[in-house]
């Protein structure tokens, strides 16, 4: 069973318990609770878990003004003892509205549904990327590239061993098929591993350990200064 990784916020201590043991009693689940929710808030920035349990009416927030700011990737359950906020919750997109008090088969409904949302939401990412070699299909892992350069009607893979693959197409066409996290476009001639980023400033970049300094084209130092400073 898939463990999804969940937070709970509520300023109430008795209501935090009873998640945490239908979390307990569904298995699969990794709760983290918070009774203050600035720093329930502060967790969830931090982790981005995949679901989030929020109360609505709280003494220092309202659980609405939390579920408008929380990261898009998170799914999130009201749980309340006020019914009439429902129709607001849903229209921020809430996974399901639990009404306190609610019984672990409710609960268990809920979440079913949130996990129904968050494995459609799951993009399973390539480890591997397959090139032409003249005549062979050579299956190179990602985590073994070390930059990618464009060398005319060709592209040459740098691998962390020091050896190169020479394949014949084009370098939008082989960063089409790299995961967007993973790897950026530097210049009309470089592909980077976002990880291996050494040092960089508005024109250039360097990689850990290669002495090489690699360009970067005016056309796309935005994008790579945003994707570098987060």
């Amino acid at each position: 069973m898939r463990n999804i990784t969940c937070i709970a916020i509520d300023d109430e201590p008795m209501a935090l318990l009873i998640i945490e043991q239908f979390c307990r009693r569904k298995g699969g689940m990794e709760l983290s609770t918070f009774s203050e929710p600035s720093v329930g808030l502060e967790e969830i920035r931090r982790r981005k878990p995949d679901l989030v349990f929020l109360d609505i009416q709280m003494n220092s927030i309202n659980g609405l003004e939390i579920a408008d700011i929380l990261p898009k990737e998170c799914c999130f359950i009201f749980t309340t003892a006020y019914a009439q906020y429902a129709l607001e919750g849903f229209n921020l997109d809430a996974v399901d509205f639990l009404h306190k008090p609610f019984s672990y088969n409710r609960f268990e409904r809920a979440v079913e549904k949130a996990m129904r949302r968050i494995d459609a939401g799951r993009v399973v990412k390539p480890e591997s990327l397959v090139v032409k070699q003249e005549y062979n299909n050579v299956s190179i892992p990602l985590a073994n590239i070390l930059y990618i350069e464009a060398l005319g009607n060709y592209v040459k893979i740098i691998r962390t061993s020091g050896d190169q693959i020479i394949t014949r197409t084009n370098l939008k066409a082989i960063t089409d098929r790299l995961p967007d996290n993973a790897f950026l476009r530097i210049h009309r001639s470089y592909v980077i591993p976002i990880a291996a980023v050494e040092t960089f400033t508005r024109s250039r970049i360097t990689l850990r350990g290669l002495d090489q300094e690699f360009p970067i084209g005016i056309q796309y130092a935005e994008k790579v200064e945003k994707v570098l400073n987060k």
